[in-house]
């Protein structure tokens, strides 16, 4: 049994029943004759030579309905290039391998300058959205599904557990984010999400008002994780953010492009550990200190299209509302770490609000400074408008490169 528990009108599928892997894995055979499923992974060469990346591959080797996976692989010189051919050759899907460093892949980014409409940031966010509009070029499948290449503790439930709701056709779903337990070697992690999305949300409330869009962020029980699917109908008008605000600016767009009635979110893993980013207390641009403006940035952006007036008065008022909030949840979460015999940090936790709190501000008067910015790239639709032909020039580029002479 599946239990649906509708929370802010977003359904919540729970792992209730811990069904066995290999069953989920013949229904999404079925599903997949009809609803073809694709895997992106966005990639640095770096990952490659990780721990995480070789484990993900071992388990991918195993998946039997992926129609195929799309790969994108940054910061890669031509020597790196083929040493990931070979890595990732012993996929036997059907896989291509977007090397975003390549001459081919950068004549179309410099070609996409030229309309203005190409992404002006390296990053994930620009990784993920040459992905999608391969995928689109491919025309392979109906579901895309995505997860990043640093999860140390990844299994292949994690990846049939994700894309069942939107694979399964009794289901009505367009979009499922995939959300789990931060718990890791004896550690409670997930500060960002803990620390600074939940205690914003509610300072937001209470200064502001209600909202919908608060409300249906506040729903989600893991905002920022990087793993979702997707039906491939939905992904030529999705913006993708450039910046750290991609997770929370994908799903702003969904609730702009979907009814709510057809998004969800999934329970994908028990245990979840993948990479972690510094604070960097000393450097803005860099690990978690330039995460929390970026995120708190796109959501200030985002209630300003809603019709929200903001002042550096409510931004002060948003500051001392959060800290509040923060410093009484590190007070709960420390009861649940106690109680189910984890470590939990009082102090870094305590730094790590006081970090977010100045970078509340700081995001605040970045988005009073310049309230038009808008760091998104143009969905693939208005691309393929103002350069016809692109997707094909894409899948040309990319098929080239793959090509084994």
């Amino acid at each position: 049994m599946t239990d649906f528990h509708q929370t802010g009108a977003i359904a919540t599928l729970h792992n209730l029943t811990r069904r066995p892997v290999e069953e989920m894995e013949r229904e999404l055979v079925a599903f997949s004759e009809n609803r073809p499923i694709s895997l992106i992974l966005p990639s640095l060469y770096s990952e490659l030579e990780g721990e995480a990346l070789p484990l993900i591959l071992d388990h991918l080797t195993k998946v039997p309905y992926l129609k195929e996976i799309i790969i994108g692989l940054d910061r890669a010189s031509e020597a790196e290039f083929h040493k990931a051919k070979e890595f990732f050759g012993r996929l036997p899907q059907h896989h291509r391998i977007l090397w975003n460093d390549g001459p081919r892949l950068t004549a179309i980014h410099d070609k996409l300058m030229e309309y203005g409409v190409a992404p002006t940031e390296l990053g994930k966010g620009r990784n993920v959205w040459y992905c999608m509009g391969y995928a689109l070029a491919s025309g392979r499948s109906d579901v895309v599904a995505l997860h990043d290449c640093d999860i140390v503790t990844y299994h292949r439930e994690l990846l049939a557990r994700l894309v069942y709701p939107v694979a399964n056709p009794r289901f009505g779903y367009v979009f499922a984010k995939g959300f789990y337990s931060r718990i890791a070697d004896g550690k409670l992690n997930g500060r960002v999400s803990r620390l600074l999305v939940g205690p914003l949300l509610d300072a937001l409330e209470k200064t502001i008002g209600p909202q919908h869009y608060i409300d249906y962020l506040a729903a989600f029980r893991y905002p920022l994780s990087g793993e979702f699917a997707m039906r491939m109908a939905t992904i030529p008008d999705i913006r993708i953010p450039t910046d750290w605000g991609l997770e929370i600016g994908v799903l702003s767009e969904m609730r702009r492009n979907a009814s709510q009635r057809s998004i969800c979110q999934v329970d994908i893993a028990d245990v979840y550990d993948h990479k972690h980013q510094d604070l960097s207390q000393d450097d803005a641009e860099k690990g978690l200190s330039r995460m929390s403006i970026d995120i708190t940035k796109a959501v200030f952006r985002k209630l300003a299209t809603e019709g929200v007036t903001f002042t550096s008065g409510t931004f002060r008022s948003v500051k001392a509302t959060y800290y509040r909030a923060a410093l009484d949840m590190i007070e709960s979460y420390n009861a649940d770490a106690v109680m189910n015999g984890l470590r939990l940090d009082r102090h870094r936790e305590e730094q790590a609000v006081e970090l977010f709190a100045g970078n509340i501000m700081k995001a605040g008067e970045m988005f009073l400074e310049n309230p038009m910015e808008t760091p998104v790239i143009p969905n693939w639709r208005r691309v393929n408008s103002a350069a016809p032909g692109i997707l094909d020039d894409l899948r040309n580029a990319v098929e080239a490169d793959n090509r084994n002479d």
